[in-house]
């Protein structure tokens, strides 16, 4: 990558569709994929391996996966992962690459995944042991780096300690999510400058919502920082379940209309993510008011 590249995690068929209430059915999962595959992005978050009985929405993740093995060349499906029995899942169905979540939060990380943050760390053992052996990468998230729902500030040394630990322990990738949009500009270059001191800046992501409309000044604000790699979904869609406000992430379109107004280069085609949008609208029947403009 060029100081002028920029990579795109998509993150709309998990993060976005996860709390739709309306069940989307796997065939317009993998249209949803498939329109997105054309639009040029190389990185997709498709499934999460979690239990059905807390999130109906991704309960055909084996068929969503299943359905990948002939996968479009060039292009990640990444699944995210919460333990040892939805990794070895994964793996079953081919997946070659997966995500952790952890939070920044204690409150947070019991309310999100019911254990502390040290628990979890535990849980990711295993994983990454599993991914490791099987030339599999591992990406991970921390939720909360600039506030939580519950506890309200965190503490930036403990944003940057995690990312280290995650880091050290094996995840190539550490996604810094702004998970209720609270974040300001200052505040999110702050956090990066902290936390490159201890995890090189090529594998650190920032993942924005966009609750009070400030992610993509926080998105300038962590290009300014080194930050090359940003998280979004298409159309805005998405939100978190334990964090009450958070109305959605940002939407993939407007970070890359941005980003190629700045003269950075994303590889994807703002027509094609334009075809997507309509499939939204027209075919899953997802509400207008909630989608991005």
């Amino acid at each position: 990558m060029t100081d002028k590249s920029i990579k795109i995690y998509e993150v709309g068929p998990r993060d976005g569709l996860q709390n739709e209430k309306a069940i989307i059915s796997t065939k317009d999962k993998l249209k949803l994929i498939a329109l997105l595959s054309d639009s040029g992005l190389k990185f997709i978050e498709a499934t999460s391996f979690v239990s059905p009985k807390w999130v109906p929405q991704m309960a055909d993740h084996t068929d969503i996966m299943q359905a990948l093995k002939t996968r479009k060349d060039g292009i990640i499906y990444a699944a995210l992962v919460p333990n040892d029995t939805g990794m070895f899942n994964a793996l079953a169905c081919g997946v070659k690459e997966v995500a952790v979540f952890a939070s920044a939060s204690e409150t947070f990380s019991q309310k999100n995944i019911n254990c502390s943050i040290a628990q979890s760390l535990q849980r990711f053992k295993p994983i990454i042991k599993m991914a490791q052996d099987q030339n599999i990468r591992v990406r991970a998230y921390i939720s909360c780096i600039a506030g939580c729902p519950y506890e309200g500030q965190v503490n930036i040394e403990k944003v940057t300690a995690l990312s280290a630990k995650l880091y050290e322990m094996g995840c190539y990738e550490i996604s810094l999510g702004d998970t209720i949009g609270i974040g300001h500009p200052d505040q999110i270059s702050n956090i990066i400058n902290s936390v490159k001191n201890l995890t090189p800046i090529e594998n650190i992501a920032l993942h924005c919502h966009d609750t009070h409309g400030r992610a993509l000044d926080n998105i300038g604000s962590a290009l300014d920082a080194g930050i090359r790699i940003f998280d979004s979904s298409i159309a805005g869609l998405g939100g978190c379940p334990y964090a009450e406000g958070a109305s959605g992430n940002v939407a993939t379109e407007s970070v890359v209309a941005m980003l190629h107004n700045k003269g950075f280069e994303t590889g994807v085609k703002i027509d094609k993510l334009d075809i997507v949008k309509d499939f939204i609208k027209t075919t899953l029947h997802i509400d207008q008011r909630d989608i991005a403009p």
